[in-house]
């Protein structure tokens, strides 16, 4: 059954919890999915919950049961996701997946009670200054409310399978005012790839779990090499998945694993 709290921003952030008492993991949701359009990750929170850990999916500003109007950007996503750490009973570990995994990065930067990252699949691959040139692009589209080609912005080096596959829903126009709640993932890939470059994130006494699948895109691992390289406790693992998609069980598995043996 969903619950719901309010940031200190006055967002009201609906989430399902799973497990009770052991140490808190929290899910962070890249760019478009909701609870209700994401099993895998509400199926991987169950399985670590049986695991003896405490586990939380919530649904990102602006999406399912977390409606919010205005500029959802990325200091008020964090103001959120803070608010589901309170929740589940800080520190936790921050389990991100694609550009979440970058929102959990700036998360721990800012000093939220974070006590472990595991990244699954960060596009964090590509030069620091390339990635502001695409976000501002995309801004000026987003604010312009030209969501069709914000949407396309967002989408430009993705597989254009991706894009074509979206352009072919009927109510495609209806589905790319979504690209509204993408704000926050392009400011946060912005934000981390600095971070990354800079070697701001050697600063971070956590430890960090950088995860790719078993089948994905060239970049991935590369990224994941990045990220690892920039940080003072970290590691790379290979999990089962395939096309930017964990495989449940073996990521539980996984995390449970790092909680453990890390956080």
């Amino acid at each position: 059954m969903t619950q719901h709290a309010t940031s200190v921003t006055g967002d009201r952030v609906g989430f399902d919890r799973y497990g009770d008492g052991g140490p808190a993991v929290v899910f962070v949701a890249g760019a478009g999915p909701s609870r209700a359009t994401d099993p895998v990750t509400t199926a991987t929170a169950r399985l670590c919950a049986e695991q003896g850990l405490t586990t939380l999916v919530f649904d990102r500003l602006g999406r399912g049961d977390s409606p919010a109007d205005g500029v959802l950007d990325l200091d008020r996503e964090l103001h959120a996701l803070s608010t589901m750490i309170d929740v589940v009973g800080p520190p936790a570990v921050l389990v991100g997946h694609s550009s979440g995994s970058a929102i959990a990065l700036c998360a721990a930067d800012a000093e939220l009670p974070v006590s472990g990252l595991v990244l699954w699949e960060a596009p964090l691959s590509e030069p620091a200054d390339d990635v502001a040139v695409w976000i501002t692009e995309f801004e000026r589209r987003l604010d312009a409310e030209d969501y069709v080609g914000a949407t396309e912005q967002f989408m430009k080096d993705m597989p254009p399978q991706w894009l074509e596959a979206l352009r072919a829903a009927p109510d495609f126009e209806v589905l790319a005012r979504a690209s509204a709640t993408q704000r926050a993932d392009g400011q946060a890939l912005v934000r981390a790839t600095d971070l990354v470059e800079t070697e701001r994130l050697r600063e971070l006494a956590i430890p960090v779990l950088a995860v790719h699948g078993t089948r994905t895109f060239p970049e991935m691992p590369v990224a994941a090499e990045r990220i690892v390289a920039a940080v003072t406790r970290g590691a790379v693992d290979e999990v089962a998945g395939a096309d930017h998609s964990w495989q449940p069980e073996a990521m539980a598995e996984r995390i449970a694993r790092f909680v453990r043996e890390e956080a």
